[in-house]
């Protein structure tokens, strides 16, 4: 269902197209076809070959103006979701599937992201049920008991054991325990060549939601606190630390946005999730060729900070 009027929003952004697959893998193979040539190739070929790349690249990294939209999440959107989700648990003990249909059940909070017009090249009928991004919010006290929701505290808690001092964990710990104050875990995942000016919008929207929700009783009206865990990463090579958490000045944000959450947050650490990371969900990250260290950094915001990130957000995401 496509929302309408003041309860949705559009908007056009320019977006790389760029090749799927950029790993080291495929660079390390693309180099041995070329060295196959050996001594046949002459200056004449390899002057050929050096333009037919340049051309190459700047095809696959030419600019287009893509036009987004907001809808109401629905069934078909299952799989664009938990694909998502996917993208940000890696191999955690999350069941997504579970997660997926609450936020589907739940659908009077949350937007999904598709392009408003299917580029007429495309052959794929399935490119307008296309999921770029979605927003939502699982509220963990509410839904204390579900598999997904016990799953996720207990893999906040545990990775905190493992990288925070006991006085964090405990802090945690009474946090998302606190019956009477409920804690929100915000989600907000999209592709990588989606620009970040599209959060601002989503979370905007949301928050009108969270609102509504809350005037008209219904689930996730009130929290007290949010949850978020972000993807980021950091040099792999100039890894210092403070106590058992990474400097913010060395994190790097998946979501650019994000860092405003971190900013603002009461509680935060990092943990690695770069063993999880050998597949196509992960990735393979790097920065004008210095090797990243996959993380995902857990922030605890109280939701009476939200009005200063939004106004964060506008002033550096305004379209």
């Amino acid at each position: 269902m496509r929302r309408a009027g003041s309860e949705g929003f559009s908007m056009a952004a320019r977006a790389k197209r760029r090749r799927g697959a950029e790993t080291p893998e495929y660079r390390e193979e693309k180099e041995e076809e070329e060295n196959q040539g050996g001594a046949d190739d002459d200056e004449e070929e390899s002057d050929s070959d050096m333009d037919s790349e340049d051309e190459e690249e700047e095809a696959l990294e030419e600019e287009v103006n893509v036009e987004f939209e907001a809808h109401s999440i629905s069934d078909n959107d299952r799989d664009g979701i938990k694909k998502l989700l996917q993208q940000l648990f890696l191999k955690a003990p999350i069941n997504t599937g579970d997660l997926t249909d609450i936020l589907i059940q739940q659908n009077h909070i949350g937007s999904v992201i598709k392009q408003a017009e299917v580029l007429e090249e495309s052959d794929d009928d399935d490119n307008e049920d296309e999921v770029f991004g979605f927003i939502s919010l699982l509220n963990l006290t509410e839904r204390k008991g579900t598999e997904c929701a016990e799953q996720i505290k207990e893999q906040v808690l545990s990775q905190c054991e493992k990288n925070c001092d006991q006085s964090i964990v405990e802090q945690l710990d009474k946090l998302l325990s606190d019956t009477t104050k409920p804690v929100g875990f915000l989600l907000s995942e999209r592709f990588i060549n989606v620009p970040p000016q599209i959060a601002l919008p989503m979370h905007q929207q949301l928050q009108k939601e969270l609102l509504e929700a809350q005037r008209t009783n219904k689930p996730c009206g009130k929290c007290y606190f949010y949850l978020l865990i972000s993807k980021t990463f950091t040099d792999k090579n100039n890894t210092r630390k403070k106590g058992n958490s990474t400097h913010q000045k060395e994190l790097m944000f998946s979501n650019a946005e994000e860092e405003f959450f971190y900013e603002k947050s009461l509680l935060k650490f990092s943990y690695s999730v770069e063993e999880e990371s050998d597949s196509c969900l992960g990735g393979r990250w790097s920065f004008e060729d210095a090797p990243m260290k996959p993380l995902r950094t857990v922030m605890i915001i109280p939701a009476d900070r939200m009005n200063d990130i939004m106004d964060k957000l506008k002033e550096y995401l305004s379209i």
